[in-house]
């Protein structure tokens, strides 16, 4: 796997809790990616490694410099940190570009490209719109984004510009779930995004036939909006969701029990113990194992592992993807299900 070491070379607070960092390109070998990929940080805290993925809201081949946005979570130690400290001038340590939630210009796409999210769920989004109405002429692009208020709004602003820019091909509908006292400021739908708004305002769109979807957000809206879809007879080809979520029936946990697991990682074996609910690679994380990893949702394949003996049960995903081998396994969504288990690190 590639790193990159990058400079900061701007901040910008986007809201009361989302900060937009902006990172500069290598002199030589540019970064490539996406719109709608995500960037890796490595970020050191108090002496232990943290690897998360966070969506870039620059656009290739448009915007000067890297850029991605974190919204802080509470009690999250990464998002916070990086919220409260990175300053200009601090080098940040990134992995290569990632994921498959994305608009790619070399393939054929339909004429209209409807976008769907909730609070930071905006960020790939900004990227693909971005692209899409800077380097298509003719196709159109419509926003359904969902937030508490204006304030709340990540890049108000600019999508207020861009809409005025093209208004002809991009149109917003902002939803509020709190009404703002300035509603005169700009149009917007009260309350959340809902089945019977989406099945609304779609029936009277005639180019429906002709559109492409992409869905960021909780999973409550992505299901919400699938629904809506299907209704209305959108071919679910059409339709791409960004997983940065694993959402897990706690039943799945009732044949698990705290083992010990032996892992193999550069020529070391250690043996750790896995509690209940803990998936392998966080059991190992806590006890000082560098493994690499990214995504967490079982989609980006880092945590990749050969199991070489016992049985390990996969909780979170439906299916494994593509790449691995019968004998393989994601750490992250790998829990023991044996005793004497054994897994060798491939990455």
């Amino acid at each position: 796997m590639l790193t990159f070491t990058l400079k900061v070379v701007g901040i910008e607070k986007r809201t009361p809790d989302v900060v937009t960092i902006f990172l500069k390109q290598p002199g030589l070998k540019k970064i490539k990616y996406k719109p709608g990929q995500y960037l890796t940080l490595v970020v050191r805290i108090n002496n232990r490694k943290y690897i998360r993925p966070y969506s870039f809201s620059s656009a290739p081949g448009i915007d000067q410099h890297l850029a991605v946005t974190i919204k802080r979570i509470p009690g999250g130690v990464v998002s916070n940190y990086l919220y409260d400290h990175v300053k200009i001038d601090d080098v940040m340590e990134v992995m290569e570009p990632m994921g498959d939630f994305v608009f790619d210009l070399n393939e054929p796409s339909p004429n209209h490209i409807m976008l769907w999210g909730a609070g930071s769920g905006i960020t790939p989004l900004m990227s693909i719109l971005k692209v899409a109405l800077n380097t298509t002429g003719n196709k159109k692009v419509t926003l359904f984004y969902c937030n508490r208020n204006p304030e709340h709004t990540i890049f108000y602003d600019e999508l207020v510009e861009l809409e005025e820019k093209y208004p002809d091909r991009f149109k917003i509908y902002n939803f509020y779930t709190r009404i703002p006292e300035d509603v005169y400021l700009h149009y917007f739908i009260e309350g959340r995004i809902d089945e019977t708004k989406v099945v609304d305002i779609l029936s009277v769109n005639n180019d429906l036939e002709e559109s492409v979807h992409y869905i960021c957000g909780p999973d409550g809206l992505k299901q919400t909006v699938r629904n809506a879809l299907s209704i209305l007879k959108v071919v679910h080809a059409n339709i791409y969701t960004e997983e940065f979520e694993v959402f897990i029936d706690a039943q799945q946990f009732d044949d698990i029990e705290t083992r010990q697991v032996k892992i193999i990682n550069s020529g070391v074996a250690q043996q750790i113990e896995v509690t209940k609910g803990t998936s392998i690679l966080n059991a190992a994380l806590d006890q000082g194992i560098d493994l690499s990893y990214s995504c967490q949702t079982g989609t980006c394949l880092l945590c990749k592992g050969k199991l070489v003996n016992g049985k390990v049960k996969l909780i979170g995903i439906d299916k494994l993807p593509e790449g691995l081998n019968a004998d393989d396994c994601l750490l992250c969504c790998s829990y023991p299900y044996s005793t004497d288990i054994e897994i060798l690190t491939i990455y």
